[in-house]
């Protein structure tokens, strides 16, 4: 692994790891909670450590070599592309009367697009 993708895999663990700690707390204290002001606080807090691990991303995409960018852009254009699919399919369907899923399985969905992306785009580039 390359010296900036050590230096990466660190900080975005960290922001990981400092996101599940604060997913768990706030859901923990919101049980206890009962000013408006608070709990919106309170349940923004895990939104912290993904700003950070955002900016961790953003700094190792442009230490990337060209290639490796084109891969994360084919990536992410997949991702993109992909969770509009999936969301736009679940809208009509909610049309016809299925239930409305929570907005919190946006990201996760977009991430795992995301890897299907890269796994995809490596094997067309490499």
């Amino acid at each position: 692994m390359t010296p900036s993708g050590k230096q990466y895999l660190r900080e975005f663990l960290t922001a990981m790891v400092a996101y599940a700690v604060l997913t768990i707390g706030s859901a923990q204290a919101l049980k206890s909670i009962e000013t408006p002001a608070w709990r919106v606080l309170v349940a923004l807090l895990p939104v912290i450590p993904l700003i950070f691990a955002l900016l961790a991303f953003l700094r190792f995409l442009n230490r990337m070599d060209e290639l490796e960018r084109l891969i994360q852009l084919n990536a992410i254009g997949f991702a993109a592309g992909a969770t509009a699919l999936v969301s736009l399919t679940i809208g009509f369907l909610e049309n016809a009367g299925f239930p409305r899923p929570s907005w919190i399985w946006i990201f996760p969905m977009m991430v795992i697009f995301w890897a299907i992306g890269q796994f995809l785009a490596a094997r067309r580039y490499r």
